[in-house]
């Protein structure tokens, strides 16, 4: 009897089809209007660099191409230190990859995943439990429809608060800082943290040592950060600010 095909998870990639598919539309447009008018060659050229570089990038965070997707994600998941029974958020859990993985890891651990899954990306809710139920695991996660702006739990709700590449893309605080400090709002005293994020981006988060400074007056206990942005394994044309050029890991204990 043939053997079924084995059923694999959904995880999505960080690079969205449409950076890749969009410009190589408008490669086509402007080529085809340059026949017209020379100078737009101009933008085709230029957007087929784009269509290039998202197509390279894409490739790269598969996990046929390098699995840099799921390596960045493993510097965090190698953070997250428990020992016991505890539950954890997982804000901007996107397909559901970060918080499955502490799951599998901790069994004594549940786990709660929290993300808007808004249109510009590959991922649902849907999503997330079927990744579940195939690894396994969707005894001890859930999945809630959130903003990480105003997470609707409790205060000192989680033992655990985790966070990957979710921060900067939110949309409705200016001040990421402000996420940080809501998602420490739900944390146990005496809980630990780990967010990874674009935070070597001054733009967005201004000096590492000022930020730092700013989660100690919250009444923090310890925080420290570490520069995953210097990792060996991802290609230096992947280390623009838009990618992950600036990421590094704040983790601490309230």
């Amino acid at each position: 009897m043939a053997k079924s095909p084995e059923v694999c998870p959904d995880y999505g990639n960080w690079v969205s089809a449409r950076l890749v598919y969009i410009p190589a539309a408008l490669v086509l447009l402007f080529a085809g209007l340059s026949l017209l008018l020379p100078w737009l060659i101009i933008f085709a050229v230029l957007f087929f660099l784009c269509f290039i570089y998202f197509g390279y990038a894409r490739y790269k965070f598969s996990p046929n191409g390098g699995n840099i997707q799921a390596l960045v994600q493993g510097q965090l998941l190698d953070s997250v230190e428990w020992k016991g029974i505890g539950k954890v958020i997982d804000i901007g859990c996107g397909s559901g990859a970060l918080t499955i993985g502490i799951a599998k890891r901790f069994p004594e651990l549940h786990i709660t995943g929290v993300d808007n899954w808004s249109g510009g990306w590959e991922y649902s809710k849907g999503i997330c439990e079927q990744n579940s139920l195939i690894e396994k695991v969707s005894d001890r996660v859930d999945f809630q429809k959130a903003s990480a702006s105003s997470l609707p739990f409790e205060d000192e709700t989680f033992h655990i608060a985790v966070s990957n590449l979710t921060f900067h893309e939110v949309g409705d605080i200016r001040d990421k800082r402000l996420l940080i400090k809501e998602a420490l709002r739900v944390i146990r005293k005496g809980g630990s943290f780990v967010f990874q994020d674009l935070f070597l981006w001054k733009a967005l988060y201004g000096e590492m040592e000022d930020l730092l400074a700013t989660i100690r007056d919250w009444g923090v206990e310890e925080v420290k950060w570490i520069n995953t942005s210097n990792s060996t394994f991802i290609p230096k044309a992947l280390k623009l600010p838009f990618m992950v050029g600036t990421i590094s890991i704040l983790v601490g204990r309230k």
